[in-house]
């Protein structure tokens, strides 16, 4: 399948889904090319943007699990090459 570059934006509100999408995001390390978290503690919140170069399958499958997560929202957006 082509490798496509996508970027997915996680906003967490909630803490106790923080070890569950560590373990995901573990699962799919091979696909990860970067990731970056910035923690909002005044506010609770936490950002992070995880960068792929992976299959549409593997992105909408991370994507899905990791936006199932209570406290957790996720958006993808895909690179257009």
């Amino acid at each position: 399948m082509e490798e496509r570059i996508a970027l997915i934006g996680l906003i967490l509100e909630s803490k106790e889904s923080v070890n569950t999408l560590n373990e995901i995001l573990h699962e799919y390390n091979e696909y990860i090319v970067g990731r970056m978290g910035l923690p909002k503690v005044k506010e609770n919140v936490g950002v992070i943007s995880i960068v792929l170069n992976a299959s549409n399958d593997v992105i909408s499958a991370l994507s899905g699990k990791l936006g199932s997560l209570e406290g957790v929202t996720a958006k993808t957006i895909y690179a257009k090459a």
